[in-house]
């Protein structure tokens, strides 16, 4: 296998101002020798990075950052919470350095509230935590990562990737049963809403690449924010608007396992650009781009949206050049918001992308949502994808044209070097229902455990192969809906899976929720040029 054939080469990412492919003088786009565990559930990773917090000690590094932070988010069932997590740190002695976007109102269903106490928690103790809401107008900075170093001991640094914030409904583990602290959601999800997300622990030297990630914006010389208001207010209240000097960026982490790592990322076209992204980058939508021309058996999908008919073009695109390839996608069966302003924008490009797919795929096309043993729909939040059981990525960013092209957004891809050597450790998958056979790489394990989860856990489906999985997951979803369609009588059907059914907008509807779909919902990022051309 070459990296080279899956992974963007420095040319290919479009971005020469970055630092992030020429900082160790190899001249690849990409790291080798890692080793990346994938998370599954917001309670696995908070207790991973509760643990790793707590193991920093004075003059170590604790770098993050946030799309929305709430400080009394519990880590564990009984604590810590976050903000206790990050102050400890900070008073040990922890060089603790955040930025949270600064986001819009409260009443528009943001964050900014919390963005900003917890930043206020963290500067009280000595830490350092900005608001920053360096955007595209109307854009978000959606990017969830965490960085541990280790001053004494680089063996032990780790960066977390993935769509997990520090915030309510996100502790959900393998029962589904929702998170205690509950965000706001439609009514459908019930009063703790089921949450499945995922999130990458990664070690060896692409810690420091996630680390060059948040540099480069803690560097960042442009003013927080351009609001004259806001601006006022900071100055008021005192806000911290100006990032102190973080030490120096110390070498790389040592090898300590058999993988690749490339980190693709979503900067917006805007003016004034970004020091490190002058024209945008959108390293992303590329690396998706390449690594979908090349599949010939499987894509999955997990993600919160898949609309927008530009990015289901790409998947399209691959059904149509090979009759062989199978998609499967997971997704959420409810928008997260249920007014009646709101939905039918969140639909209208979700209908039209899988319109798409199926007009090229027909029936190798397979969208499923989920829902819990008590029928609760589980909310979809993961942003994972795994083709041909060869590249596999865990990132923040989502398939829509928001994430490609408009937000900030951080996606890990990743290749197992070792993949296919007899005796491969089958340990590298965290979670319950985590499991795999001998010989299976990273990409592998990671599919087959999210498919054991799927299934119910159901003995024989720990380690299904990728032919398997679709007849599977068919045959799953099609006894599930039986069972709700008669009434659900009788034992209920093993398994979380349930077919996802054609979306019927009316003329009417889709005339006015086309606007804010495309305005507010997933807008465009790109330049003018690349837009006309539907190039990214």
């Amino acid at each position: 296998m070459f990296v080279n054939e899956w992974f963007l080469t420095s040319a290919e990412r479009g971005n020469p101002a970055t630092r992030l492919d020429r900082r160790r003088g190899d001249g690849l786009a990409w790291s080798t020798g890692n080793d990346v565990r994938p998370l599954i559930h917001g309670a696995t990773y908070f207790d991973e990075l509760a643990a790793g917090v707590g193991e920093l000690g004075a003059g170590d590094l604790l770098l993050f950052t946030d799309w929305r932070g709430d400080p009394d988010q519990r880590l564990r069932e009984h604590g810590p919470q976050v903000a206790q997590v990050l102050c400890e740190a900070a008073k040990r002695g922890v060089r603790v350095a955040g930025l949270i976007w600064r986001s819009h109102l409260d009443k528009l269903a943001f964050s900014a509230e919390e963005n900003r106490h917890l930043g206020d928690d963290i500067e009280a103790v000595g830490g350092e935590c900005l608001l920053d809401m360096r955007v595209r107008p109307g854009g978000s900075h959606h990017m969830k990562l965490a960085v541990l170093r280790h001053r004494d001991h680089p063996e032990r640094d780790r960066a977390f990737v993935g769509g997990i914030d520090l915030c309510h409904s996100r502790r959900d583990d393998h029962r589904h049963f929702g998170d205690p602290q509950k965000q706001p959601m439609a009514d459908v999800y019930g009063s703790r809403p089921p949450w499945h997300d995922v999130q990458a622990m990664i070690a060896g030297p692409a810690v420091a690449d996630v680390e060059t990630v948040f540099r480069e914006r803690w560097e960042d010389p442009a003013p927080l924010t351009r609001n004259p208001v806001h601006r006022i207010m900071d100055l008021l209240g005192h806000e911290d608007c100006k990032a102190d000097p973080l030490p120096p960026q110390a070498a790389d982490p040592p090898p300590c396992g058999t993988m690749a790592v490339q980190l693709l990322r979503t900067y917006p076209f805007k003016r004034p650009g970004y020091d490190f992204a002058p024209d945008g980058e959108r390293s992303i939508a590329r690396g998706y781009s390449k690594a979908i021309a090349q599949a010939r058996s499987l894509i999955y999908l997990e993600d919160q949206y898949l609309w927008s008919t530009d990015v289901a073009e790409v998947l399209a695109r691959a059904l149509r050049a090979n009759s062989g390839l199978h998609l499967i996608a997971v997704i959420p069966r409810f928008p997260d918001q249920d007014g009646r302003f709101s939905k039918p924008p969140n639909l209208i490009g979700r209908a039209d992308a899988m319109r798409l797919l199926r007009e090229a795929g027909g029936d190798r096309v397979a969208i499923y949502a989920l829902e819990n043993e008590q029928g609760t729909p589980i909310y979809v939040h993961a942003k994972a994808c795994v083709v041909d059981d060869t590249w596999a990525t865990i990132g923040s960013d989502n398939l829509n044209r928001r994430s490609w092209t408009h937000d900030s957004e951080l996606t890990c891809a990743i290749l197992d070097e070792a993949a296919g050597d007899v005796g491969q450790a089958d340990e590298g998958v965290t979670g319950e229902g985590a499991g795999t056979g001998p010989g299976a790489g990273f990409a592998t394990r990671l599919r087959q455990a999210l498919a054991h989860e799927h299934l119910g856990g159901e003995p024989g489906t720990e380690a299904v192969s990728q032919a398997e999985m679709f007849g599977l997951f068919r045959q799953f979803a099609a006894r599930l809906d039986a069972w709700h369609d008669q009434g659900r009588t009788g034992r209920r059907p093993p398994g979380r899976l349930r077919g996802y059914p054609d979306l019927d907008l009316s003329a009417r509807t889709r005339a006015w929720a086309s606007i804010p779909y495309r305005l507010i919902y997933d807008p465009d990022g790109r330049p003018a040029a690349l837009r006309r051309a539907g190039a990214f």
